[in-house]
């Protein structure tokens, strides 16, 4: 679980970033909201701590910049209280708002339960260029849709599930075609050469496994 701790003031950083080290969360750390926005495009994190009052660029402006381009779940800090401040947070589509001063064990159990919540609510898939949304059974590389056919999409789901795991012809005509299927092995290979051509320049990611299969690689 990776989270990137946006707050102006080091100690605040320290603090939530020693309790989720404890957690065995990987935690990254920005000081502003122009360091926040610039760590949140190259980078993927399953949550965002964000402070609304800091320097350059404040809390609310950078989640709406991060927001354009990443879906990613945001927990907003702030010494003010106020409703109106909150309501701001949750129209840009915030998670959860914690007024200063805060215990960092009450925040770790937000944190736990936004993305718990996530991740009961959407499967998206992304592994580089490559994002798979199950929901919308919809396939795009680097942030173009490509068309696959039902059985190349139920492939490239299967694939992605079992990264790095290689995979014999015959375990993915049991998983994707169903027992009862009478065909042979050419049929696998026509559909993996099919896949490859739609995943561009990822296509070297589905490896054929000598004497067993193919395999979907992705070293993080």
């Amino acid at each position: 679980m990776r989270v990137l701790i946006v707050d102006d003031e080091e100690l605040i950083r320290n603090v939530i970033k020693e309790y989720l080290i404890l957690e065995n969360y990987e935690v990254k750390e920005a000081s502003n909201g122009v360091e926040a926005v610039d760590l949140a495009l190259k980078e993927n994190f399953d949550i965002i701590i964000m402070d609304i009052m800091m320097p350059k660029m404040d809390g609310y402006t950078a989640c709406r910049e991060i927001k354009k381009s990443k879906d990613v779940p945001f927990l907003m800090l702030s010494a003010r209280g106020e409703e109106y401040d909150k309501l701001i947070g949750f129209d840009l589509g915030i998670d959860d708002y914690v007024t200063k001063p805060f215990s960092p064990k009450e925040l770790v159990a937000r944190i736990k339960a936004i993305t718990k919540r996530k991740n009961n609510n959407e499967k998206i898939y992304q592994i580089k260029g490559i994002k798979m949304d199950d929901l919308a059974h919809e396939v795009y590389i680097d942030n173009e849709e490509v068309t696959l056919t039902p059985k190349e999409y139920d492939l490239l789901k299967y694939f992605i599930e079992n990264k790095n795991v290689a995979l014999s012809r015959e375990n993915l005509l049991n998983n994707i075609w169903g027992y009862d299927f009478y065909g042979d092995d050419r049929t696998i290979d026509t559909h993996i050469k099919m896949l490859r051509k739609h995943l561009g320049k990822y296509k070297d990611m589905l490896l054929t496994v000598r004497g067993r299969g193919y395999k979907f690689e992705y070293k993080e």
